[in-house]
């Protein structure tokens, strides 16, 4: 079993039911280890440490007297900067928003508040969410544990790189362009991108949102599967409106062993290729599933065109991200968009459009996009999951020059965008499918690799159910050999 501080936050429950370990105990032991190595991350960014030591008391009250909060009774957590704590600063990494303090909690921090957990602090995130690295200019930037000369992913890079130091017990993120499933796979942990709608945003958005945003969803990260089941169970259902109306029942998965599931093994996409250090760790999970006589095959793929699933992805995405421009923003953008040739393809040119798109242009890509998922039910008829790439690369080295779609990555020896690799996040979350990121191996440099597990809509429950089969008998969590 792994030392404490990276144990999982279900054992780590179980070890405060039996008074192994008492809460307060337990969070300065958290405490300490942020004090310690936090300096070289710079992961937990916010810190509110004598409240939680305040709530990790009376956690142990109650357990003495019999009194159990929930599930996650006393487990000390962080969460993404993003979502907003009562009396903590909610700023996105914005500088215009650094003194915007939150009156009341998100929906999602209640809910864990109500299984138990003890928040003592928040973890960095980039400016307004959007980039695979964690830098900003209120906090700094955050590093990973695997190689501090690295980013950690984004934009729940904080969160991630913290559950791989062993600096808190669980997370929970934000993903519209694969927020959640990037950071886990650059720092070797989990995550879990739900199905779109099935846990409350409300209290994770800029301060001028009410409405849910497309595409966009919130979910939790953790150092195992089976804490992702157990948060997802707590974080998930209708808000307060919406309950009066339906009830969130996911189907349980039908497979019970690795042999049982049919899974479609996609290594790489036209156009958008993956270093060969990411495809040989997922080839290797291929052949192992084999061996474990699943039904792997390497050619199965949803009747869906690559070049319009790019397209579609991002003009829904940049949409989704427009109300970001102030007005003159927005008229500057307009005049730019109207000035790119009609085949620009570069990704500078789609987010602009974008931008800047009509209603009824907006209306067309909605149509494309319901297309898509009508022809991913079909292929989910005849597959379980799908794998593929979370990334096509490893952690990137910190760049924080230029604009995010001028910078580049080496891939296979080629320079490429940095954000070809949205890509992969946006073939399936477009469509607004489950996909969990679960550890894969690592790179000869000894960098994690994730694959991701990617199931039907509504199918969360399958895909962290393989991704628990997959970390008993094939990869789980390694600590990073510098914080263990």
């Amino acid at each position: 079993m792994l030392d404490v501080p990276f144990r999982s936050a279900r054992q780590l429950a179980a070890d405060i039911r039996r008074k192994k370990i008492g809460c307060l105990e337990l969070l300065d032991l958290y405490l300490t280890r942020v004090e310690k190595y936090d300096d070289a991350l710079n992961a937990v960014v916010v810190r509110d440490f004598e409240r939680a030591r305040t709530r990790a008391r009376a956690a142990d009250r109650a357990l003495a007297r019999r009194d159990t909060w929930g599930p996650l009774h006393g487990v000390p957590m962080t969460i993404k900067e993003s979502y907003d704590v009562a009396g903590l600063p909610t700023t996105w990494g914005v500088p215009t928003y650094k003194n915007n303090v939150a009156t009341r909690n998100a929906v999602a921090v209640d809910r864990l508040l109500g299984a138990g957990v003890v928040i003592f602090g928040k973890t960095n995130v980039p400016l307004f969410l959007a980039d695979w690295q964690s830098f900003n200019a209120i906090y700094g930037t955050t590093n990973n544990p695997w190689d501090v000369t690295r980013a950690p992913g984004g934009s729940s890079g904080g969160s991630a790189a913290a559950l791989a130091a062993g600096l808190t017990a669980l997370e929970a993120g934000s993903d519209i362009g694969s927020s959640i499933r990037n950071p886990a796979h650059f720092c070797g942990v989990y995550g879990h991108k739900p199905t779109w709608g099935i846990v409350p945003r409300t209290g994770q958005a800029l301060p001028w949102q009410q409405a849910p945003v497309d595409i966009d969803v919130v979910g939790p990260l953790a150092r195992s599967a089976d804490d992702l089941a157990l948060a997802l169970g707590v974080m998930a259902g209708p808000d307060e409106i919406e309950a009066a109306g339906w009830a969130l029942k996911l189907r349980p998965p039908r497979q019970k062993r690795l042999r049982d599931f049919r899974v479609a093994l996609m290594l790489d996409a036209p156009g958008f290729p993956v270093d060969g250090q990411v495809r040989d760790r997922l080839q290797a999970l291929g052949d192992f599933l084999g061996r474990q006589k699943a039904k792997v095959d390497p050619r199965a793929r949803p009747t869906i065109d690559i070049d319009e699933a790019w397209t579609v992805y991002v003009r829904l995405l940049r949409s989704a991200t427009s109300d970001r421009q102030t007005d003159a923003e927005f008229d500057k953008n307009v005049g730019i968009a109207r000035e790119l040739p009609p085949g620009d393809t570069r990704y500078y040119a789609r987010a602009t459009r974008a931008a800047v798109l009509s209603h009824r242009d907006w209306l067309a890509a909605n149509e494309a996009r319901h297309r898509m998922r009508l022809a991913w039910a079909e292929f989910f008829t005849r597959y379980d999951l799908l794998l593929c790439p979370v990334a096509g690369v490893a952690a990137l080295p910190h760049d924080q020059e230029r604009e995010r779609y001028e910078r580049t990555v080496t891939v296979n020896g080629k320079r490429l965008p940095v954000t070809d690799h949205l890509f992969w996040a946006g073939y399936t979350g477009v469509a607004y499918l489950p996909s969990t990121a679960a550890p894969c191996g690592f790179t000869p440099a000894g960098l994690p690799v994730g694959v991701q597990i990617v199931g039907p809509q509504y199918g969360d429950l399958t895909t962290l159910a393989f991704a628990r089969l997959l970390e008993r008998e094939f990869q789980g969590f390694v600590p990073p050999p510098a914080f263990s």
